[in-house]
């Protein structure tokens, strides 16, 4: 299905991690800028941050802090109009995770390694409600070799970090469930959706047979790649597809439920917004736009979101 989109901007360099504000004004990350971005009700758009490298996913935490994961950026190409990611740059400055303050701009580094090992490209988070994170990796990719992926665990004091999923073959998007028993990671490269049976904050149980120890739950038909997602209030996880371009809603049980189409193949991300949740906001990354559309189900209201009525 192919629905009416309303433009909310355009004219981004690479947009991602959009997230909602109070004032019906949202943020999203230009990945090729190197920055995050106001966009106002009315679509004017305004520099908050300039953190440098990738800036990629986004979310609020306990303290009111944004928390972003940084790629350390990509290299770039252009076809026929369209902007895409093609591998780690010459000016790649390493992969981290990031704390800001949106009044002042403020960017602290708050993790860059893990257990010793380098972070490479962290990719998307989410917060659990007990003020902890769990983020993904997506490694990076250059002329001959790429990096495996991994899903970590980390707390917004700088006191823990941990991988709990390696390998993954780059690990983009991450959910939780409206129980958060569950933890959801969509392979980009694969194009395969997992999920995690969660036993306590940042811990999971693996079972066979796959070696990252996941259920698998789905992945699309013939060539595409899932990227970054968004979980409903009724428990169905909402994939941004690549390729084909769009979002695939799955249910919990792994069962088809819906796609949606977009114009653009880089359909990268989708969030929730409006009074009852039931506006969803795209991120047309290879096109620069965010647009807008009338969701049939209400989005699941993240932890600390600052929208919380």
């Amino acid at each position: 299905m192919t629905p009416l989109l309303t433009e909310v901007a355009s004219g981004l360099a690479f947009p991602e991690g959009p997230v909602m504000l109070p004032d019906g004004a949202m943020l999203v990350v230009e990945i090729a800028k190197g920055c995050v971005t106001r966009i106002d009700a009315k679509g004017h758009k305004s520099i908050i941050a300039t953190p440098g490298g990738g800036p990629n996913g986004a979310a609020f935490g306990p303290d009111g802090y944004l928390y972003i994961c940084n790629n350390g950026g990509f290299s770039w190409k252009t076809v026929d109009g369209r902007l895409s990611p093609t591998g780690q740059p010459d000016d790649y400055s390493g992969g981290r995770i990031e704390r800001i303050n949106i009044d002042t701009g403020k960017v602290e580094v708050l993790y860059t390694h893990c257990g010793g090992f380098p972070l490479k490209g962290p990719n998307d988070i989410v917060f659990d409600r007990h003020g902890g994170f769990y983020f993904t990796d997506l490694g990076k990719r250059r002329a001959r070799d790429t990096d495996l992926g991994a899903l970590y665990y980390a707390k917004t004091d700088g006191s823990l970090i941990s991988e709990i999923v390696q390998p993954m073959l780059m690990s983009n998007g991450v959910g939780l469930s409206p129980d958060e028993k569950t933890v959801y990671v969509a392979e980009t490269r694969t194009g395969h959706l997992w999920a995690f049976d969660i036993v306590s904050p940042g811990v999971i149980r693996k079972q066979p047979p796959h070696e990252n120890g996941g259920r698998h739950l789905a992945g699309p038909p013939g060539y595409t790649s899932y990227d970054s997602l968004a979980v409903e209030q009724g428990g169905n996880i909402c994939v941004a597809t690549l390729v084909m371009g769009g979002i695939n809603v799955i249910a919990p049980d792994g069962g088809f439920v819906e796609f949606i189409a977009t114009p653009d193949p880089y359909c990268t991300n989708i969030c929730f917004g409006g009074p009852d949740l039931k506006t969803a906001y795209l991120t047309l990354s290879s096109t620069g736009k965010v647009v807008s559309l009338p969701w049939a189900r209400p989005g699941l209201r993240l932890n600390f979101d600052p929208c919380r009525p």
